[in-house]
């Protein structure tokens, strides 16, 4: 199987472990060769980390006799009762809940707490810094050297006006960015690192919706998104740093970016 041939399919039967041997290179190969892949294998092994956190507790349980009577058919589903219909509303309420808001935390000043658009934003922030904030060699596209052509090439191509924060006050110096694949459009990614080697991203794309802001993370442990939505920005910080210290950056980040937008 060449690479060409893999789809989103395949990153579902690579993270069950049913992808066959002989064509793991050829994945690794393709995943590597297609960004917006890696990011997507990236947000679902975070989705699984979280959902399994947040089922830990009842995973090992034995299933109910009565649902398993459910499932194999010996006993009929009743549905036509009102308790019998908030019980099977309830639970997709359940499910939707945990699906559709991965691994939230918390909101900052409680706003944007319930819209998924939100969460997805972080979401692909955090899968965009978990591959790249490891690199070394391969972490941006453009270096900070030429940080003119950066802010000019990643403004033209996400189609917003974008600045590099400059972050020295908070301990940061700019690495270097490189553009992603977010949702129907583009995304900027400004990769920034301390002198003890720990890295945050801000990661910028053009949103027209309105105004939300929150804090997000995937997993218990991993890295969290700082993010908001405002005058046509959307913006996440992430880092695995402790909350108030990266939502002080992030703070920094996004004036910075709004005073580039009004200069």
């Amino acid at each position: 199987m060449s690479r060409h041939d893999f789809s989103e399919r395949d990153i579902h039967m690579a993270l069950d472990g049913e992808l066959p041997g002989d064509e793991r290179a050829a994945y690794d190969a393709w995943l590597e060769a297609n960004p917006e892949m890696k990011v997507k294998s990236a947000r679902y092994v975070a989705d699984r980390a979280a959902l399994h956190a947040a089922f830990a507790g009842v995973l090992d349980e034995p299933v109910p006799a009565r649902l398993q009577k459910i499932v194999f058919g010996e006993t009929p589903v009743r549905t036509a009762g009102g308790r019998s219909r908030w019980w099977l509303a309830a639970a997709a309420a359940a499910v939707l809940a945990v699906g559709g808001a991965g691994g939230y935390v918390a909101g900052i000043d409680h706003i944007g707490l319930e819209d998924p658009a939100n969460d997805q934003l972080a979401e692909q922030a955090i899968a965009a810094h978990v591959i790249y904030a490891a690199e070394k060699r391969h972490a941006v596209e453009v270096p900070a050297s030429d940080k003119d052509h950066l802010q000019t090439w990643l403004s033209n191509r996400v189609g917003l006006k974008l600045v590099a924060p400059d972050l020295a006050a908070e301990g940061f110096q700019l690495v270097g960015g490189r553009l992603l694949p977010a949702g129907h459009g583009k995304a900027a990614m400004l990769l920034y690192e301390d002198d003890k080697g720990e890295r945050i991203s801000l990661f910028v794309t053009a949103e027209s919706a309105g105004k939300a802001k929150g804090t997000y993370g995937s997993e218990e442990n991993g890295p969290e998104a700082v993010y908001w939505l405002d005058k046509g920005y959307a913006c996440a910080v992430v880092g695995s740093l402790p909350r108030a210290q990266l939502s002080s950056v992030a703070k920094s980040a996004y004036s910075q970016l709004l005073a580039g937008l009004a200069s």
